[in-house]
């Protein structure tokens, strides 16, 4: 991983500068994974992450919001007992370990002043973070480690702490290039030197192994076997300033981007291993860095977690209407055979005289037929020519009915499989919890999902959720001026476009595709070209369609837009529409006052 111990010495560093002192003002754990301390310096208010989460473990300062539960969890709960109003008095790191204590001098229950120790230990799946008392001993751990779950190391209350087990690696803090070459000379011959860097050294990550063996190797991949006294020199020299920026702590937050600009690897040195193939980019701040790099992932995974159960709902629902409407299918092409049922009626009917009581069948011309080719009409023998002919007649009723009411059934099917889309892609758009429980809130009012049942007095009542409040949709405003708007959700399409636009308002939809409503903001003005087609790349972003070059978009003025009676949410009709298309890529769009929630 590249927030290697070398990387965690320079962030170490940056934190102690800015947290040294500081007071914990406020506790947050938005997820069983991460920890948020908000820490109250002389000047500013510090917001410390510590992340567990086995793909993104990190430590450092953050800007972007995380939403907290409405009830702590028990460890949280004991955090904000044990050090709230604690005073940060130093952080240190083992060597080049992975691992970061916080000191904090906090007061126990009797008043006395201890010194309490907030353990992060960034070691991907097998992250933790675990508070320690003044006499060495666990106080409790994000995740507790048994003895059937580790034979190495428990991590349970009550025990003693004890530091991840040691690695046989040279650490750049104590001992020079020279051990390390000795060390690599044990290694098998074919081995990669890079690799090898990563197994003998302490603190280097596989990206800053394969930077040294670039620039050592000046671009070519170098084998142990290949290892010439020249290379081992070069070798030698490259380890040395590696060591001297580490222990200076004189690295540069860098990161390295694809040509997409999506992140792809950070290191505190300069890398130029993929020459042209990827964009260098340096950073402020080591926090700052993390926060570009695993933040966007992280809001992802958090709502990935956070929406599963919503997400199991509508697959459900949505298999299950689906299964309906195939099988009513099925039924309705059954009676598509009426009219046959209708003709053999009327030939019975027609020729009682030429059908002999029981028979089993009868062979009568078809009338209907231009030639009068005959058709053999199938007969119960224990009924009546008569009866059998009104049992053909009550078989076409029964078919015409069937086929009216599966025709609605099956239309009323097809819109709600439509609504379902619609609440997926509103899933899909969520960035915070709170759009989360608005689209609870619209499933519970669409019958969809139970009430939730709330505790008031001591007494479990059951009661229906009430509406929560619609929040704000999204706010952009084009190269020119003009204001637009985009729903996050159903409900919040309905407001928008029913109740907040203006009848001169312009409204955008994807032609046929899920996705939010979106309105041009007149004010009473003509709308430019610009402004129409930048309004309809963002009605193009923000649907199913996004990923598409050319995307057909409706647009009509709101008076055109109606809701039928009875429409699920977000359902609407409208008239006098054009339809352009667009690329959602094509150009920028500029971002004013979008809510955080």
């Amino acid at each position: 991983m590249a927030l290697d111990g070398a990387f965690l010495h320079h962030l170490r560093a940056e934190l102690a500068e800015k947290l040294i002192g500081a007071r914990v003002d406020k506790i947050f754990q938005p997820n069983r994974d991460e920890m948020i301390f908000v820490l109250r310096g002389f000047d500013a208010q510090y917001r410390l992450l510590l992340s567990a989460r086995a793909n993104s473990a990190r430590v450092g300062l953050t800007s972007y919001p995380v939403e907290n539960p409405a009830q702590p969890p028990m460890l949280c709960m004991l955090l904000r007992k044990r050090l709230s109003g604690a005073k940060l008095v130093s952080i240190e790191q083992p060597d080049l370990e992975r691992v970061l204590f916080f000191t904090f001098a906090a007061a126990n229950e009797l008043g006395d002043r201890v010194e309490l120790v907030l353990a992060a230990e960034i070691m991907g799946r097998y992250s933790n973070i675990i508070l320690i008392d003044e006499s060495g001993k666990v106080i409790d751990a994000l995740r507790r480690v048994d003895a059937e779950m580790s034979s190495e190391r428990v991590v349970l209350p009550g025990l003693l702490y004890r530091l991840p087990p040691p690695q046989d690696k040279v650490s750049m803090l104590v001992d020079g290039p020279e051990a390390v070459l000795a060390k690599m000379d044990g290694l098998p011959r074919d081995m990669a030197l890079s690799k090898a860097l990563n197994l003998t050294m302490q603190g280097v990550s596989p990206i800053v192994a394969r930077e040294i063996e670039h620039q050592a190797g000046r671009g070519r991949e170098i084998f142990i076997r290949s290892m010439t006294p020249e290379l081992r020199e070069r070798t030698a020299y490259f380890l040395r300033r590696l060591s001297e920026t580490v222990r200076s702590v004189s690295g540069t937050p860098c990161m390295v981007l694809d040509p997409n600009r999506n992140p792809k690897d950070f290191s505190y040195i300069g890398i130029h291993q993929y020459g042209t193939s990827m964009i260098f980019s340096e950073r402020p701040t080591f926090s700052g860095l993390l926060d570009d790099f695993y933040g966007e992932r992280d809001r992802i995974e958090r709502m990935r977690v956070k929406s599963q159960d919503l997400l199991r709902l509508l697959a459900n629902h949505t298999e299950r209407l689906r299964r309906k409407i195939q099988n009513q299918r099925q039924e309705l092409d059954a009676c598509a055979r009426r009219e046959e049922f209708r003709i053999k009626g009327d030939l019975l009917s027609a020729n009682l005289y030429a059908v002999e009581k029981g028979a089993k069948r009868a062979v009568l011309p078809n009338f209907y037929d231009e030639n009068c080719a005959p058709m053999e009409i199938e007969l119960d023998p224990a009924l009546s020519p008569q009866q059998n002919a009104q049992r053909y007649y009550k078989n076409y009723r029964k078919a015409k009915t069937a086929e009216e009411k599966l025709t609605e059934q099956i239309a009323i099917g097809e819109r709600d499989l439509e609504y379902l889309d619609s609440v997926l892609e509103s899933l899909a758009m969520a960035e915070t919890e709170r759009d989360l429980n608005e689209i609870r809130a619209e499933l519970a009012e669409q019958g969809y999902t139970r009430a939730r049942k709330t505790e008031k007095n001591g007494k479990k009542n059951a009661q229906k959720q009430k509406p929560a409040a619609v929040s704000s949709p999204l706010h952009f405003e084009t190269s020119d001026g003009f204001a637009v708007l985009v729903g996050r959700n159903n409900r919040q399409n309905d407001r928008l476009t029913l109740k907040d636009a203006n009848k001169n308002d312009i409204w955008f939809h994807t032609k046929n595709i899920p996705g939010s409503h979106t309105v041009l903001l007149t004010e009473g003005r003509a709308p430019s070209e610009t402004a129409m087609r930048e309004a309809a790349v963002l009605a193009a972003k923000h649907s199913r369609a996004r990923g598409s070059s050319q995307v057909p978009v409706d647009y009509t003025e709101i008076r055109h837009v109606s809701k039928p009676q009875g429409a699920k949410p977000g359902m609407v009709v409208y008239v006098q529409y054009r339809t352009v298309y667009v690329d959602p890529n094509e150009a920028e769009e500029r971002e004013e006052d979008r809510p955080e929630g």
